[in-house]
């Protein structure tokens, strides 16, 4: 087998690759936007690589990628699978793997108390893949953190040239992230960018989308044809913010991004459906009673007639973002509003509801992601 060096022309859809003793781990913020961060849970969704793939061009019949995985365990919730690996040969989903074992973050929702244990690193192995030229991409695990240690194949790799593809960025909350799809190429961003041909830079972070002004930089700074943002969810369940404080964070966030993308189309989704806030402010809590069998659900605590004093729910997310969106169009010709029901509403609820309240299954990761590629990223 031989060793090929692990590189930035082999991983697409990072920011930044932080190399570490053993390798690499591919981060979706840059270092000056990790350095403001004192969240432990945008850190770490930041280093789970969403979107973050490895491309080479090799006539290897066998692949190996060998991988430091970091795994999370909720105390008192059911055991999470393992990340999934997925294989994309010359564009096909061609086979899936997964790491055993590997470090472990267990978290007690109840206290917020997180204990770190080192693991060992592990190998998948994809073989039967025939000795004819082709492009190959492994699809990181979106839902845990991933350090590359070594790629090795039974012929040599190089770099894909570049397909001349518009580079779609991308910003949202765990639905974005990849919350309860299948696997990471079956994200529904992931799902987009596939079948619209486009270049896919997630930087969607579960329960962080938050109009952090570091992530505005990091947007401004990412080359991109197209961006979207998607806000209003983690503002809600987070009980960030009040609606006078919302509107001006949502202006400076869309300033930032403009500052180094001035002409670039830029898209501002509002919230998917999603009943427990459409009408009910956060915070969002787990379901404890649910959680007490077993199962993973979600709940709104706030109370409706909060409203009146300025607490956000989905509703007015929504009429507030198309008043902006509307607002700036007179000086902005390249920004668009998408109501995020066009892509998810009540008559999807009904047909594939939300599994814990909260994050789509993975056949509604599809739909979202099919609809997503044919009213945006087609016509773009």
């Amino acid at each position: 087998m031989i060793s090929t060096p692990l590189t930035a022309e082999l991983v697409l859809g990072a920011l930044e690759l932080e190399r570490t003793e053993r390798g690499l781990v591919p981060h979706r913020l840059p270092a000056r936007a990790r350095a403001q961060n004192a969240d432990p849970r945008l850190a770490m969704a930041e280093a789970q690589p969403a979107g973050v793939r490895l491309r080479f061009r090799t006539r290897a019949d066998v692949v190996e990628l060998e991988t430091l995985p970091t795994k999370l365990v909720y105390v008192g919730a059911p055991p999470r699978p393992d990340g999934v690996y997925d294989l994309l040969v010359d564009g096909a989903l061609t086979a899936q793997a997964s790491v055993a074992g590997g470090n472990t973050v267990t978290i007690d929702m109840a206290t917020g108390a997180s204990e770190h244990r080192a693991g060992p690193a592990g190998t998948v192995r994809f073989a039967g893949l025939g000795g004819h030229p082709k492009d190959v991409e492994i699809w990181l695990p979106h839902n845990e953190i991933t350090e590359l240690v070594a790629l090795r194949t039974d012929a040599p790799v190089e770099a894909v040239p570049g397909r001349g593809r518009r580079v779609w960025l991308h910003h949202g909350s765990s639905i974005s992230h990849g919350s309860n799809a299948a696997s990471p190429a079956t994200t529904w961003p992931a799902l987009a960018a596939t079948a619209a041909g486009v270049e896919l830079v997630n930087l969607g972070f579960s329960g962080n989308a938050l109009l952090d002004p570091f992530t505005a930089r990091a947007l401004r700074d990412t080359p991109a044809d197209l961006i979207s943002v998607k806000l209003g969810i983690n503002v809600v369940n987070a009980d960030l913010m009040r609606l006078r404080g919302f509107g001006p964070a949502v202006h400076g966030f869309l300033d930032t991004i403009r500052d180094g993308h001035p002409d670039t189309p830029l898209l501002v989704v509002s919230p998917l459906y999603c009943p427990i806030h459409e009408r009910t402010p956060g915070p969002g809590d787990f379901d404890h009673e649910a959680l007490a069998l077993g199962e993973v659900r979600f709940r709104a605590t706030g109370d409706p007639a909060e409203r009146a004093a300025g607490k956000l729910t989905l509703e007015v997310i929504r009429d507030e973002l198309a008043r902006i969106v509307a607002q700036r169009q007179a000086e902005d010709a390249n920004l668009r509003y998408l109501d995020g029901r066009e892509l998810y509403g009540e008559a999807d609820f009904a047909d594939l509801p939300l599994p814990d309240a909260l994050h789509p299954c993975p056949a509604a990761h599809r739909r979202i992601g099919e609809r997503f590629a044919e009213r945006v990223l087609a016509g773009a």
